[in-house]
């Protein structure tokens, strides 16, 4: 079975949008979350033939190890494309957000991303024309007030991406990623008060449009791929402006 991907954080959000997207495609999709409940909804819409779910925490080794193996039971060990989307966000002044706060932050994007990458290569490497899209964000151009572990773990995703994609090309593996900016998902809402810089940029994007992007880097894979026009406009002047500049303007757009 070569069409098959599999999902982190695909109980919600991005995550489950890129399910039903693929599953329309006529790819098998396994879908892992923390939330037993939104799992079983989905698999319930997309059918038993056609997804696998697998209750799963990132940051717990062994409940990764254990998912993807039950996945690739299902898939004759292969694993074409692997979507790590599972993520989490708490915005507000860093010295106003707990420690363990931020601690966790890092775990789930960074650790947990680190640990469903190392559990994953076995799948991957099996499978001909295998990928991994991360999801990025577009806080990792530059580091964002009131966004500042997110920001940080989201630095730690593009890095990853950009190692990986050189270290696992002998093995036939492409690693990219996807630099949203907001999205409107359940995650942003309940963080939403957190900062003003949710209303002068905007939450303008939807996770069927992120969703889509996730097909596209199928279709035609970049290293990065920011998302919306705007932030597609700014990434190459993000790149190459001067620190001074970008720092400039964020400190313009977040101040009162």
């Amino acid at each position: 079975m070569n069409d098959c991907i599999f999902i982190t954080g695909a109980g919600a959000g991005i995550g489950r949008e890129t399910a039903r997207l693929f599953a329309s495609k006529g790819w098998f999709v396994g879908a892992a979350d923390r939330d037993e409940t939104a799992l079983i909804s989905l698999r319930s819409e997309l059918g038993d033939e056609q997804c696998s779910t697998h209750v799963m925490d990132v940051a717990d080794e062994t409940s990764v190890r254990q998912g993807l193996a039950e996945f690739a039971s299902r898939t004759e060990g292969q694993l074409r494309l692997l979507h790590n989307n599972a993520g989490i966000l708490k915005v507000g002044p860093f010295e106003e957000i707990s420690l363990a706060a931020h601690r966790a932050v890092v775990e789930v994007n960074v650790i947990g991303l680190m640990t469903v990458l190392h559990a994953a290569f076995p799948y991957l490497k099996a499978t001909p024309g295998a990928q991994v899209v991360n999801m990025s964000s577009a806080s990792a151009a530059y580091g964002i007030p009131d966004f500042a572990s997110y920001s940080a773990s989201k630095h730690a995703v593009r890095a990853m991406t950009e190692a990986l994609d050189i270290e696992w090309e002998p093995h036939g593996i492409r690693v990219c990623d996807l630099m949203p900016p907001f999205v409107n998902t359940g995650m942003v809402q309940q963080n939403e008060q957190g900062s003003r810089l949710f209303e002068r940029l905007g939450v303008n994007l939807t996770p069927d449009v992120v969703a889509a992007q996730v097909w596209a880097q199928v279709e035609q894979p970049r290293l990065h791929r920011p998302i919306s026009m705007q932030f597609k406009a700014l990434w190459p002047i993000a790149k190459s402006a001067p620190t001074s500049v970008t720092r400039r303007v964020l400190s313009k757009l977040w101040r009162p």
